[in-house]
């Protein structure tokens, strides 16, 4: 093989490996941290919003996760998850509330907590889903503190960034999501939205699957591609040796 040939091989499988790696080093990254995924984020729709848990507390397993609900939101609906017990939290209000329909509430969901039936293992990943109404101011950030209870230690994940700072230098940021602008409204706005509530529970099960699903499907394809690369680098190398082997010398 020519030298020139030989080293832009080389120079294409060291660029393909580290853009691996960095593939890597960001799947991990963002899959460390008990992280919120909403289904919907339209001011004053309904939303189911999957919580990741990925990992216990320093290889400990988890036994309990408290989900704290903004002060935007008066309640949550959670749903059953046969790998927990849940509880809803209520506190009381200084003064009652009205809501948009005229009544008033004098008590609001403080807070959800999920109890494991067993520890879940810290080299397990489990969702836990929520369904919320979300208030009708677009472009709110909701951030919703989680306590998460290990058999040795705890992680509360509830940093939120100042301003001017980076998100991503937390280290333990609380899960949050920012309300987008409503859909159009042209009669059919109010329907749609209390269908998407009623398919709220048949959604679910879909949702924490698809969490999970999505996962495990990247890092299939991200190692089946550098198996790929690795194989064809190899391949090419050989024919190359093939071709520049001199010919034997035919017999006299």
């Amino acid at each position: 093989m020519k030298p020139s040939a030989l080293r832009r091989t080389l120079q294409t499988a060291a660029a393909a490996g580290g853009a691996a790696a960095l593939l890597l080093t960001a799947a991990g990254g963002a899959s460390a941290h008990v992280g919120v995924t909403p289904d919907e984020t339209a001011a004053g729709s309904y939303a189911l919003l999957t919580f990741g848990i990925p990992h216990g507390c320093d290889a400990s397993g988890t036994t309990k996760v408290a989900i704290t609900l903004p002060q935007e939101l008066n309640d949550a609906q959670p749903t059953v998850n046969p790998n927990w017990t849940v509880e809803k939290v209520t506190e009381q209000l200084a003064e009652p509330k009205k809501l948009a329909d005229g009544t008033s509430i004098t008590k609001r969901t403080s807070r959800i907590v999920y109890t494991a039936t067993s520890p879940l293992p810290h080299e397990l990943r489990d969702a836990l889903v929520l369904s919320v109404k979300l208030p009708d101011t677009a472009g709110a950030t909701l951030y919703f503190p989680t306590l998460q209870t290990c058999e040795t230690g705890q992680t509360d994940w509830s940093e939120i960034a100042k301003d001017g700072q980076d998100p991503h230098s937390l280290e333990a940021p609380a899960p949050s999501i920012t309300v987008t602008e409503a859909a159009g409204t042209d009669g059919h706005g109010e329907a749609a939205a209390t269908a998407s509530h009623r398919t709220a529970s048949a959604s679910t099960e879909q949702a924490s699957v698809t969490d999970s699903g999505a996962d495990a499907r990247s890092w299939a394809g991200l190692a089946a591609g550098v198996g790929g690369l690795v194989l064809g680098g190899a391949a090419f190398l050989r024919s190359s040796a093939r071709r520049n082997t001199p010919a034997e010398a035919p017999a006299k």
